[in-house]
């Protein structure tokens, strides 16, 4: 409105502006009123919408594997309240197994076996955790618990024969149990040679582990090999590959295996978990150890076999080793977020807090 100023008195001019300045600011008080008005309205109407078709929540199995064990739990706990399931019960007793409380999930593995007694998975769960707890015990108790953990594994493999997982887990079993609780090597090598069509890379990673166990360990590293061929150098057989190495002190071969896992193809996200924390165990290369582990937290496709907050408590364990107390005490804290009952990361803010 240039045209003012020019045909107008200067004071003329000058109180029209005040005039056009006024009516604007009435104008922009009036826009605000309104705005605010729909916004109250907008934010009214969203909330009915919310409760007339609320968001889709996750799972308790996506929960699970998003490492937010508490959230899991709660909601376990209300669904068996209501309409106990064996799966809500399997899903339970996965949920203290991921907090090491192997104890308190022995009987919701129980009970989800004993809902559906033909689900090899369930029988897979309830070995493992037996086993967990087998580890942890005197010597006859751990005997006596190793034959239910042979039960439950070869249970897993009789009503899922196509089960790769099951029949890895069985073949571990025989490699390690003595053979008064059911052990032998050629028990394992059978299940080598029914993984192979399943998984062979699997195939070729349990004969490594009898070549070792026979200490050849000369063999042990061409099956090892075989096994990233197999998996068309997928993480898992690299990680396995690590692993020998570590065993057999050659903590150099670890490292640079490790090194090239970090770019391979990631069929088992919890590889990179594992890596860091072989690496945090032997003292060697903390910044890939620290890469692998911000990148899994960072992935939308973290597992429930690495869950999410132990991979956060060993960043912080390895950012505490180098120094950095703040950076350690934030991943010990959101660690907690996700399980507060997890004693590790208690302990660790409180070495950092100090």
């Amino acid at each position: 409105m240039r045209w003012i100023a020019s045909v107008c008195h200067p004071e003329q001019a000058s109180f029209a502006q005040r005039r056009i300045r006024a009516s604007r600011a009435k104008c922009r008080a009036l826009c605000d009123t309104l705005i605010a008005r729909l916004a109250r309205f907008l934010i009214g109407t969203l909330s009915l919408l919310s409760v007339a078709f609320p968001l889709a929540a996750e799972t308790p199995k996506e929960l699970l594997a998003a490492g937010r064990v508490d959230q899991a739990m709660q909601t376990l706990e209300q669904q068996i309240s209501t309409s106990p399931t064996a799966e809500a019960y399997n899903l339970l007793c996965r949920a203290h197994f991921e907090l090491d409380n192997w104890d308190a999930g022995i009987p919701s593995c129980e009970k989800a076996v004993s809902l559906a007694p033909d689900n090899g998975l369930y029988h897979l769960w309830l070995g493992r955790i037996y086993g967990e707890k087998a580890d942890r015990s005197s010597f006859l108790t751990a005997a006596g618990m190793a034959k239910k953990v042979r039960s439950e594994f070869e249970r897993a493999v009789e009503f899922s024969p196509d089960s790769w997982e099951a029949r890895t887990d069985l073949a571990e079993f025989y490699l390690e149990a003595p053979g008064i609780v059911g052990g032998g090597k050629d028990k394992a090598r059978a299940q080598a040679e029914q993984l192979a069509p399943l998984n062979p890379a699997m195939a070729h990673w349990v004969k490594a582990r009898l070549a070792e166990r026979n200490k050849d360990n000369a063999a042990a590293e061409q099956e090892y090999r075989a096994a990233v061929t197999a998996s068309q150098g997928g993480a898992r057989a690299w990680l396995n590959l690590a692993g020998f190495y570590r065993h057999t002190n050659r903590l150099d071969d670890m490292a640079q295996a490790l090194r090239t896992m970090e770019s391979s193809p990631l069929d088992h996200p919890g590889a990179f978990v594992d890596g860091a924390s072989m690496l945090s165990r032997t003292g060697r290369d903390y910044p890939l150890a620290i890469r692998l582990l911000r990148r899994y937290v960072a992935s939308p496709n973290t597992v429930e076999e690495a869950p999410a907050f132990k991979a956060h408590y060993l960043l912080g364990e390895l950012l505490e080793k180098q120094g950095d107390r703040p950076a350690a005490a934030e991943e010990y804290r959101t660690a907690l977020a996700m399980a507060r009952s997890f004693r590790r990361a208690q302990e660790g803010l409180k070495r950092v807090a100090r």
